[in-house]
């Protein structure tokens, strides 16, 4: 399905916007850029010195906030609820999310180990307590390459699906 599709109606032609999953996912993360900026905008106005006026009108900032966060509340409702029902290969994307998040967690994990297996200790004297790596550097070397291809498999699993779906 294209990304605009057209409704003809009795009494003329609507336009009705059906938005990919990928494309809602976008406008969220611009939507908490913009709520950032406006923000930081209404705390650089918020105090002004006396008998002065503030660069930009604080309450109408306000409002622009409360809309933006209005319309952030909606877009990530449809999003999760699209990501509830949504499946690929019996899974749905929620689940799919949580299981490529928490991979990256235990990738994250394991490649500090591999960092700090992989540290030579170096001993100033021969007298001095040799300090080796409990685990096979190699081992987990070789864990932390499958991890990191299976993440992105996910990831890449993942974008082709957000592009596939309309959002709900």
């Amino acid at each position: 399905m294209a990304c605009l599709a057209w409704e003809f109606k009795e009494r003329g032609v609507e336009r009705i916007n059906i938005m990919k999953l990928a494309e809602a996912l976008q406008e969220r993360a611009d939507l908490n850029k913009r709520i950032d900026e406006l923000r930081r905008r209404l705390n650089n106005c918020i105090l002004v010195q006396d008998g002065e006026e503030p660069v930009e009108d604080p309450l109408q900032l306000l409002k622009e906030l409360d809309e933006a966060i209005e319309f952030l509340e909606k877009r990530m409702a449809q999003i999760n609820r699209t990501n509830c029902h949504t499946k690929i290969k019996g899974m749905t994307l929620t689940q799919i999310i949580a299981k490529k998040d928490a991979l990256l967690l235990k990738l994250s994990a394991y490649r500090d180990l591999v960092y700090s297996a992989g540290q030579n200790t170096e001993r100033a004297r021969g007298t001095e307590i040799k300090i080796k790596a409990a685990l096979s550097v190699k081992d987990m070397q070789h864990r932390v390459d499958c991890m990191a291809k299976e993440a992105r498999d996910l990831d890449n699993m993942l974008q082709e699906t957000n592009w596939k779906t309309d959002l709900m």
